[in-house]
């Protein structure tokens, strides 16, 4: 089974899988970037030590296969807050996983050049910036609890004042995510979702007692009123949920720990 759709194209190269957004790779002279499939798994939390080689195993892999050095690979300890952190150190001789100065971070951000921003994914949004003018990028993981706190509001906000981004310059690409077809919860959720947005309407669809929330809609939402032009926000399409046979899901794959990776890198 492929991927393919009028936003996304899946490569098969080396015995790996991946996917791009067209509209990212019109800039492939100045930018990389992708969103791993199976088989590669970048471990979770609580299974990256215990995976340690494995994973840097699949880091080399999707590097290679990309033309970049995973040594300078740069992963936080994600932890579902609205932390977004510039990373501008020199580069190491290994890759930088779950270190102090990222911990509790949800967004990478850079303007340098070979800076590879990786995050992890199981049914949460990726959100992909890229600022062709003033050749700035930006990773962000925006669950669901992302969602609701905004960070993609968030980042929009750090990269006009760190970078001096304009917002109409700004690119975002949302990666394969649990969609409303599968993100069902109960009340307790949704009333957090209700709680932090005042108008809901057409974006929570209610089934036997619980509750379908579109989350991609609402982000998009979010990254209109923070000024990005709608032509710009260009969605995967994609459902975690429904393609678990290709893309680790958490609610798919039932709660395995198994990650994919989304990168996005300066050339």
């Amino acid at each position: 089974m492929d991927l393919f759709n009028e936003n996304i194209i899946h490569i098969k190269k080396d015995g790996i899988e991946y996917l791009q957004f067209r509209k990212l790779l019109e800039y492939e002279d100045i930018l990389q970037h992708c969103f791993t499939l199976r088989p590669l798994d970048f471990g979770s939390n609580s299974t990256y030590e215990s995976q340690k080689e494995l994973v840097i195993e699949n880091y080399k892999k999707i590097c290679d296969s990309l033309n970049l050095d995973y040594r300078n690979v740069v992963r936080p300890y994600q932890t579902h807050s609205d932390n977004i952190k510039a990373v501008d150190n020199d580069t190491s001789e290994e890759p930088s996983i779950f270190s102090k100065e990222y911990k509790e971070i949800d967004g990478l951000m850079t303007d340098k050049k070979n800076k590879i921003l990786s995050l992890s994914y199981a049914d949460c949004t990726p959100l992909y910036f890229f600022d062709p003018n003033k050749r700035v990028i930006a990773n962000i993981h925006s669950g669901w609890v992302g969602t609701t706190k905004k960070i993609g509001e968030k980042a929009v906000e750090r990269l006009v004042e760190v970078y001096g981004c304009e917002t109409k310059d700004l690119i975002c690409c949302i990666g394969p995510t649990i969609r409303e077809c599968h993100f069902e919860v109960d009340e307790d959720v949704k009333e957090v979702f209700t709680k932090n947005f005042n108008d809901l309407e057409g974006l929570i669809r209610v089934t036997k007692a619980k509750y379908h929330i579109n989350t991609v809609k609402i982000n998009k939402r979010i990254l209109l009123e923070a000024g990005l032009q709608e032509n710009n926000i260009i969605d995967s399409g994609i459902c975690t949920v429904c393609n678990y046979d290709l893309i680790y899901s958490y609610r798919g794959n039932n709660r395995a720990e198994c990650r994919n990776t989304a990168i996005i890198s300066l050339i």
